[in-house]
This record gives C-alpha cells, sequence and structure tokens, in this order.
C-alpha cells in the first residue's frame, strides 16, 4: 500500500509542475496583453485612432461621366473602396492565401500560432489578416531586433483583437487591401488595379486578382513590371491559384489553364506627367490651392485642406471620352502637321531652322532668352547656386536625355544631346490648344493644352494668349449689327478703305489688303465674313468705332488690353483659347454669357459636401443679334473658309493627302464657325459652333519667327479645322453624348432678315435681285 502512494506521487509531481508551467505561461500571457493594451510596450491606439486610422488619403479627380481623370498626390496613392466593391474571386484569393480560418476566429488563429511556435515557421506563419492589418496601420516595419520583434507581435495581437471589435470582417478586408503598397504608386487595390490592369477593381479577372494577392507576400520581388522578376511573379500569382483550388474555390482543370496564361499586364502609370487631361489637372491643381488657402473653406478644426493628403473628391465638367477624342484628335493631326513642318524647315532650305526670316544674331539671342527662363537654369542658378558661367558652360555639354518625338516609343527616343541643341530642337514643334464648352451651362468637357505635358507644360489652352486674326472679326460684325441693326444681306464694297487713324492716337493711317488682292464689286456681310474679307470689316469698324468692339468684347470675357485702334478689328489682340471659346458660347447661349465651370462640387473623404458651384451669367446681345451672327458664320462652312467641313471643291488639294487625317469629313448639319490666320502664318485657329457645344482650336510655335512659309499650310483652315473635324467626327459618332445636329433656335420676333441669299449653279449670290460675284475661295 506504500508502495502504491509512492507511485501516484511520483506522477503528480510532473503534472502538477505541467499545470504551474501551462498556467504560468497563460498568466503570462495575459499579463503581457495587459501590459501592452495600456501602453507599457509604446503607444497604443485608442478608440478613436482605430476609428479614423492616420493614412494618406489622395485627392481625386472625377469626370462628368463618373471617371477618374486622375488624382493629386505626394507619396501616397490611396483611393480607399467599400468591400462591396471588391470582386468575389479577389477576396477568396486572399483568404485562401493569406489567412484561410479567417472567419473563424477574432483576430487572432492559436492553431496557426501554435503550428507556427511549434515548426520555428517552417510550415507557415502565424499572422492573420487582422494581425497584418494591424501591422500596417500601427506597428510598422519588423524590427531585425529578437526582443523587438517579440513585441511588435505582441502588440500586433492585442490590437487584431481590438479591430475585430471595432469592425466588421468585411470592413478589415476592405482596409487591408486599401492600405497595402503595391509598389509603381500604387497604394491601395484601387490604385493598383488601375496602374497594373487599367481597369477599376470590380472589373479584375481571377488571375488577375490572384497575381495582386500575391504581391502580399513581398511587392517588390514579386512585381509584374518587365526586367524585375516577372516569372517569379508569375510563379507566385500560380501559387496563389493552387490555394485557391486546395480550397475549394476555383475547379483544378480551372486552375490547370490559368496557371498557363501569362501576366497580361496592361500597366498604367498615375502620375501628375501622364495619363488623361494632364493639362486640365494642372490647372485644376492650382485651383484647388486657391480654393483651400480661401479662410472660407475649412476643416471643423479650422486646419487647411491638404489636397494631397486628405481625399478630397472633386466633381469636374470635363467628360472623360470628350476628352480622350480631344487628346486624339490633336495628336493624329499634330504628328501629320509636323512631318510636313519638319520637311519644309530643313538646315538646307532655311539655315536659321525652326526660325523663319530671323539672321542668325536674332536667333541666338532667341535662344539665350529661353535658357535663362528655363528650368535647368532656374536649378542651377537658385537650388545649387551655380555662377552664370558654369550654367552656361552646362548648356553646351553633351548629355543623356529622353526627348520628345512623335515617332518614338511613348512618344520619346533616348540620345545624346547637348542642353542648348535640345532647345532649339523643341522650338521646332509647332504646338496647340483646344477647348469644348457646353454654352448653356458654361461647362467645359474638353481642354487640351499641348501635344504633350510631360515635354511642354505651358498650357496653350488658358495661359497662353496668341493673336487670333479673322476669329475677331464675329466681334466686329456682332458691335456692327448691333448698333446698325445691319442683316447679312446687306452688301458693301470691297473696294480698299482708308481710315485716317490719328484720332485714335496712332499717327500712321490704316488701310487693310484683302487676299488675292480682290475689290471689285460689292459683296454680303455674309459672303464677307465667310471668306474673311478684310476691308468689309475695316468699313465696319469704321462706321462704329473701336470702342463698341472693346466693350463687346469685355463683356464677352475677353480680359486683355485692347487699344482702341481700328486695326483691332483684324484680330491683332492676344487672346487664349479659353476666352475665345466663352466669348463665341455667348452666340450659341442667345447672348447670354455664361463664365466657364470646371469645377462642379467638392466632397471631403465622409462623402461631406465642401463646396458646389452658383452658375455666373449676363445679358450681353440680344437673342436676335447673337442668332443674326450665328447665321453670318454658318456662311463661313458652308461656301467661305470653313467650307472643307462640307467635302466642298476643296477636296482635291494635295494638302490633304499629304497632312489630314480623316477627310474628307462630309458635316451635314448646321455650323457656325471662324477660321483665323495671322500675319505670317503664324497662329492657325478655328471656332467651331453647333447649338449645344462650342470648341476653339488654336495651332502655332512656340515663337511667332516659327511658321510655315505659305498659307497652303499654314492657314487655319489647314492647321486647326482639321482638328475640330475629327474631334466632332467622334463626338457624333458616340450617339450618348447627345451633340446636337439640329438647326439654331431663331427668336420669336425677328426683325432681321437672314434668309436672303442662296448660292447658285453659277458660282454668283442672288441678293435683292442683283447678282454679284463669288471669289474662288483662296485655301
Amino acid at each position: 500500500m506504500v508502495k502504491k502512494n509512492k507511485t501516484v506521487a511520483s506522477f503528480s509531481k510532473p503534472i502538477r509542475w505541467f499545470w504551474i508551467t501551462f498556467m504560468s505561461l497563460i498568466l503570462s500571457g495575459i499579463t503581457i496583453f495587459l501590459l501592452a493594451s495600456v501602453g507599457l510596450f509604446g503607444e497604443m491606439p485608442d478608440h478613436t485612432a482605430l476609428e479614423n486610422p492616420r493614412t494618406n488619403i489622395a485627392s481625386e479627380i472625377i469626370s462628368s461621366d463618373g471617371q477618374t481623370l486622375g488624382k493629386f498626390y505626394f507619396e501616397d496613392n490611396r483611393t480607399p473602396i467599400t468591400f462591396n466593391k471588391l470582386p468575389k474571386k479577389l477576396v477568396q484569393a486572399l483568404i485562401a492565401t493569406e489567412d484561410v480560418r479567417y472567419y473563424d476566429h477574432a483576430g487572432i488563429d492559436l492553431r496557426g500560432t501554435l503550428r507556427a511556435f511549434v515548426f520555428l515557421g517552417k510550415k507557415g506563419g502565424a499572422s492573420t489578416i487582422s494581425q497584418q492589418l494591424a501591422r500596417q496601420l500601427f506597428v510598422g516595419v519588423r524590427s531585425k531586433n529578437k526582443l523587438e520583434t517579440l513585441i511588435q507581435k505582441v502588440k500586433e495581437w492585442v490590437i487584431a483583437t481590438r479591430l475585430e471589435r471595432q469592425y466588421t470582417k468585411e470592413e478589415i478586408i476592405a482596409q487591408y487591401f486599401n492600405i497595402y503598397d503595391f509598389g509603381n504608386n500604387a497604394d491601395g487595390i484601387r490604385s493598383a488595379s488601375r496602374i497594373y490592369f487599367g481597369k477599376e477593381p470590380k472589373d479584375l479577372s481571377i488571375n488577375e486578382s490572384a497575381m495582386l494577392v500575391g504581391m502580399f507576400k513581398n511587392s517588390s520581388l514579386y512585381n509584374p513590371r518587365p526586367k524585375r522578376n516577372p516569372e517569379g511573379t508569375k510563379n507566385r500569382r500560380n501559387v496563389v491559384l493552387a490555394q485557391m483550388a486546395k480550397y475549394g474555390y476555383i475547379e483544378e482543370t480551372l486552375k490547370d489553364s490559368l496557371q498557363k496564361q501569362p501576366l497580361a499586364l496592361n500597366y498604367s502609370p498615375e502620375s501628375h506627367r501622364e495619363g488623361i487631361a494632364t493639362y486640365f489637372r494642372s490647372y485644376l491643381r492650382s485651383y484647388m490651392k486657391e480654393w483651400v488657402n480661401n479662410p472660407e473653406n475649412r476643416k471643423p478644426s479650422g486646419d487647411k485642406y491638404n489636397i494631397y493628403k486628405d481625399g478630397l473628391k472633386i466633381y469636374t465638367t470635363i467628360d472623360s471620352r470628350m476628352q480622350a477624342f480631344a487628346e486624339t484628335a490633336v495628336a493624329n493631326h499634330m504628328s501629320n502637321l509636323q512631318a510636313e513642318f519638319f520637311i519644309q524647315n530643313t538646315p538646307k532650305r532655311n539655315p536659321t531652322t525652326p526660325f523663319l526670316g530671323l539672321k542668325p544674331k536674332k536667333v541666338t539671342s532667341l535662344l539665350n532668352w529661353s535658357m535663362r527662363r528655363s528650368e535647368r537654369w532656374r536649378r542651377m542658378k537658385y537650388d545649387l547656386k551655380k555662377e552664370d558661367n558654369e550654367i552656361i558652360a552646362s548648356f553646351k555639354k553633351p548629355t543623356h536625355m529622353k526627348i520628345f518625338s512623335w515617332t518614338g516609343k511613348n512618344n520619346e527616343i533616348d540620345t545624346l544631346m547637348t542642353p542648348w541643341d535640345s532647345m532649339r530642337y523643341y522650338k521646332s514643334f509647332l504646338r496647340s490648344g483646344m477647348m469644348s464648352m457646353e454654352p448653356q451651362t458654361g461647362h467645359i468637357k474638353a481642354w487640351v493644352g499641348g501635344i504633350n505635358f510631360k515635354h511642354f507644360q505651358y498650357d496653350m489652352a488658358k495661359q497662353g494668349k496668341r493673336q487670333v486674326g479673322s476669329t475677331f472679326k464675329p466681334f466686329v460684325y456682332a458691335a456692327a449689327i448691333d448698333q446698325l441693326h445691319l442683316s447679312p444681306c446687306d452688301s458693301f464694297p470691297k473696294s480698299q478703305i482708308t481710315i485716317e487713324a490719328l484720332k485714335y492716337g496712332n499717327a500712321k493711317p490704316w488701310s487693310p489688303k484683302n487676299a488675292g488682292n480682290n475689290y471689285g464689286g460689292f459683296e454680303t456681310l455674309k459672303s464677307a465674313l465667310a471668306n474673311s474679307r478684310n476691308t468689309i470689316t475695316a468699313r465696319l469698324m469704321n462706321e462704329i468705332g473701336p470702342q463698341p468692339v472693346i466693350d463687346l468684347a469685355r463683356n464677352l470675357g475677353v480680359n486683355q488690353k485692347i487699344p482702341a485702334l481700328p486695326s483691332i478689328a483684324l484680330g491683332t489682340t492676344d487672346i487664349s483659347v479659353y476666352e475665345m471659346v466663352a466669348a463665341y458660347s455667348t452666340f450659341a447661349n442667345k447672348g447670354i454669357y455664361t463664365k466657364p465651370v470646371t469645377v462642379t462640387q467638392i466632397e471631403d473623404k465622409n462623402g461631406t459636401i465642401l463646396f458646389q458651384y452658383s452658375p455666373q451669367t449676363k445679358d450681353v446681345l440680344s437673342q436676335e443679334v447673337a442668332y443674326v451672327t450665328l447665321k453670318l458664320m454658318e456662311g463661313v462652312t458652308m461656301f467661305g473658309s470653313g467650307a472643307r467641313l462640307r467635302n466642298s471643291k476643296a477636296k482635291d488639294q494635295p494638302v490633304f493627302k499629304e497632312i489630314i487625317t480623316g477627310y474628307p469629313y462630309e458635316f451635314k448639319n448646321p455650323i457656325a464657325g471662324k477660321t483665323g490666320t495671322t500675319q505670317n502664318q503664324s497662329d492657325g485657329w478655328f471656332m467651331g459652333v453647333v447649338p449645344n457645344l462650342v470648341t476653339g482650336v488654336w495651332v502655332g510655335g512656340e515663337d511667332r519667327s516659327i511658321h510655315f512659309r505659305t498659307t497652303r499650310y499654314g492657314q487655319g483652315a489647314s492647321m486647326a479645322l482639321p482638328i475640330w473635324a475629327n474631334y466632332m467626327r467622334s463626338c457624333y459618332e458616340f450617339e450618348d453624348l447627345n451633340i446636337s445636329k439640329d438647326k439654331f433656335i431663331a427668336p420669336k420676333y425677328l426683325s432681321i432678315g437672314v434668309n436672303c441669299s442662296s448660292q447658285s449653279k453659277d458660282g454668283k449670290i442672288r441678293y435683292q435681285n442683283n447678282t454679284i460675284d463669288v471669289p474662288e475661295i483662296d485655301f
């Protein structure tokens, strides 16, 4: 009996020690948890921090049709999305790969933790999705020190359990996808989906979902970008697919098929210099900086909003489809036009290429001026504190650089060139500015400020101002109709007129000439505007004087100083495309000027509305004068300098076969418009108007000495009109845009006759029982 008791005693001792050890571990764990909870091992997030984690959220620029045009961000290009916008297979891929018992634990997977402890992590880690989110949000990068690593792990456990109490399982998954850095400015799943595959997360395929989930292991190592680790990335994707098959989320046969497929990227980097509407986004950045600096626009705390971190949603008037059509129209035409410009401006044909009519000393002076205005000069002068002679020497030293080229891959080529030569090279490129606006609302639908924002950042849609040439003439005609109650049917002599300009402060008399020296007979106002007859425009100016025209231009939104001289009738004033589009929109809007609108609403990251626009309008012209002016401009596209839109006899002109895409255009609907060409063909314009859309296009060089030699290529009908035509053709083909093909609506009471002329078969215009010659249109 004693022997049995001794045996029991010998067994009870190790059992007792086991339980003591076990309970000690449990109590130690609880104690560590409690100590970590109260912040003994470092600051822990409280309820407020868990509710509002400190993450930088990019501000999103949203088009009128609901597409993301771009974002404003410095470090984090992050735009959070909710769980219901994540595709089912993406979520399943994450769970199968990272945390298969995700829905069965409360933040800590005890089985996984025990397995990792016993096998020292050789059979997989134990971090749940909740723990990984805790590390991403609050703990940070894993330390190399073992003790610190253990402390971090404990903190992750505590925070993970708190997250599980604070959020639903679905919300935790959404946060995890939103917080992760996928590389290449792809912060969060939405940016990653757009950057790597050019689509929204909801549209991801199974293979694409698996690749992105595979990146959670190491987004740098398993990055799909070429020349990094394409084979390793594919293998990692296949591991995710295998896990999905293992846990029944996809069939084995489907897994085998998907694993054989390539990665199939559609890499679309999101940067401030790339993507769609880059010039508009640059303007919008300045607009938003001004908005946040306004004391009336403050957070509840009184702090300023940060457009790069606070996740504002900026709703704009730009239509992403129309913007794409506009950019394509500009690129297609400008690449063709540039090719012809290079042919005509070779060093053999023009020793001072690309400058025409300048002596070498003047060219050097221009380049010196450009050098001192360049970003390179500014950086070396003010950031690096270099002396002028050092900076000048650096401009003459060859260096490797990427330069713009219409024929290069992604419009770039690598080359060795001096910065001095690169300046001259860039001067050779023709620039363009384009804008499209709804006249009734003032909503700007498309904005193209140049041919390539990365290499030509000066915005020629709003910043740039150039001589407008004959596109100014409708202002003169409108003022004359308003003052003198003229009709498009009224005839004026084409003969030259000399205006004694002394009374206007100009000592020299002014006597403009007509193209082709055509001065015989009379011509109706409609024909005169259609054929851009300078002498008749001068006669109208002589009748009413410059001041009414200046006043009208001011009321139409032109802010530049316009001298009170009769010569302004021919468009000597520098005006932006932005202002010209707004001004012409007044004619289409029944004489009411509407201030252009770019932003309709601004919201904070929680959807609270911070700003809503209010239309700003004013009456400028009577409905009758506006309508009569439109009918005058219809003549431009029917039988005048814009008749190429109608597939007139101009279709046989060789120039179209050489540089114009999409011709013949064959528009049948009513179009009011005006071409413009300035002296020496330095600027080419076309303004086109249909009832619910007004679009203006300018084309020219950076300097006025950069131009075509003749009007064959250098006039508005060749340089600018084709861009308008191809853009409008695309807009009309996309019927959902509802771009009007209707007639302009006449006022209920119209006292001025407009239907007074018709072109006869013999090329003459019938007017009040008289017949006047219609000259050949000079293209």
